[in-house]
């Protein structure tokens, strides 16, 4: 609690005390904005008069680095404006001076009750997403029920999961739906792409790292093993760790426990973990670049992920989901596929997997309008479209056939552009695409002056 009267904090933090409360105190606005920063109290009581920051400034600021921090004001002027502007500013409610003893212990109880009744809405609304989470792994090929056994199985454990597959084959929505079935699911799914980060930012990115700890630690920060306290974290590509990386690692699987750079403190986390690869580590730990104690502490339940090509019987779903979900507008019918663009999508090898064929379906979507995909919206190249069988189109055919979609797909936005008069942002909306695509499509196509001025 925050007052620059020292004998109301003392009179509160008895108060408060003695109703089973812990209870800091602040003799400044400023004093008080720093405490929310650094211990994240569930509920501040502030008068709105004090020095150095007022009160609502300090409130202001409580709200903009603490949004989840419920403020009570303390006045002596209840109907003044000053009071209505705190609640403006999102004060949960203030008290008048003098105040009740017993007003002071209903507000906060009262506070302290909307705030859980808050959190329990959070959650609810995670569990319905959780099902539509849950629904994005798309397919009843073989390989796919095999999976979805070993998720039912290993849901409700804490067991740690090595999820592996090839890139684009859905190991993240394979970690989601273990989570959401989990008896985690009201925590948080917290994921790392431990490829995107260097060593040293990854160390701080997962541990944590106290102020002055390096060069640009300016606070303490949490690391994401912190955050991920009580639910579940999820580390993809698992494989590009570095050895100090792993023996950290090691620790956390063993004891569940870990220390933020710059610190020797120990802390327990309370956590799940998931891990992806798309890399074998049996290979890696016979090349010594992966230990050989942290991938058996890995490796406890493995789910592997097929490859596209190996269920080709699920292209068909897969196709009927993405056009689900990339329909032209908002409230447009999905786009119908015809025959032949469905068997083309069937016979093609799929490199890069679930992932190549959502962008297919999206890019496919876009050039028809959301009418009907034909083999004309398909954006095979010269290799590996799936038609080197007998009776299938010849290297020059399919040569040719890449040119057009491409000429077809300029020809569009040069007329985008002409009817825009270039505004972008305008040929964009024509189009039905992000501006981003469409900045990527001039470059792509050299249409950086088009049209020319005065035309």
């Amino acid at each position: 609690m925050a007052d620059d009267d020292a004998s109301i904090r003392s009179l509160l933090k008895q108060l408060l005390t003695d109703e089973g409360f812990n209870v800091m105190e602040a003799s400044t606005g400023g004093e008080v904005v720093e405490r929310v920063k650094s211990d994240h109290p569930d509920l501040v009581i502030m008068d709105i008069r004090m020095p150095e920051v007022d009160g609502l400034e300090a409130l202001s600021r409580i709200k903009a680095t603490s949004p989840q921090t419920a403020v009570v004001m303390m006045t002596a002027f209840g109907t003044s404006n000053v009071a209505i502007r705190a609640m403006e500013l999102g004060a949960f409610d203030y008290i008048t001076k003098p105040f009740e003893l017993d007003k002071i212990i209903h507000t906060v109880r009262r506070c302290l009750e909307y705030k859980e009744l808050t959190n329990e809405v959070q959650v609810l609304r995670q569990e319905i997403s959780s099902l539509v989470q849950t629904e994005r792994i798309v397919g009843n090929s073989s390989p796919m029920q095999e999976v979805y056994k070993t998720v039912g199985k290993v849901a409700k454990s804490d067991a740690t999961v090595l999820v592996t597959g090839e890139s684009g084959t859905g190991k993240e929505l394979v970690a989601e739906a273990i989570h959401y079935n989990s008896n985690r699911r009201s925590g948080p799914l917290v994921k790392v792409s431990c490829a995107a980060l260097p060593e040293t930012l990854l160390e701080a990115e997962l541990f944590g790292h106290e102020k002055g700890s390096f060069t640009g630690a300016l606070a303490m920060r949490k690391g994401r093993f912190e955050l991920a306290d009580k639910g579940t974290i999820f580390l993809d590509e698992i494989g590009e760790i570095t050895p100090s990386v792993q023996t950290k690692l090691l620790r956390v699987l063993q004891d569940r426990i870990i220390e933020r750079v710059g610190s020797s403190v120990a802390i327990k986390v309370d956590i799940r973990v998931i891990v992806a690869t798309n890399q074998d580590l049996g290979k890696l730990v016979e090349q010594n670049k992966f230990r050989e104690d942290l991938f058996y502490r890995l490796n406890v339940i493995s789910i592997h992920m097929p490859p596209l090509r190996d269920r080709k019987e699920d292209v068909p779903l897969l196709v009927e989901h993405f056009l689900a979900k990339h329909r032209y507008s908002a409230t447009a019918q999905p786009a119908a596929i015809s025959e032949e663009a469905l068997n083309r999508l069937i016979a093609y090898e799929w490199p890069g997997n679930v992932r190549e064929l959502e962008n297919v379906i999206q890019r496919a979507v876009v050039l028809s309008r959301g009418q009907i995909i034909t083999s004309r919206e398909l954006p095979f190249g010269d290799e590996g479209d799936g038609d080197e069988e007998e009776g299938g189109e010849i290297p020059s055919e399919r040569s040719f056939f890449k040119r057009s979609v491409a000429q077809f797909e300029k020809d569009l936005i040069m007329k985008a552009l002409r009817d825009a008069g270039g505004n972008r942002s305008k040929a964009a909306e024509m189009l039905g695409i992000y501006r981003r695509l469409l900045y990527a499509k001039i470059k792509e196509y050299k249409l950086e002056g088009y049209p020319p001025k005065g035309r």
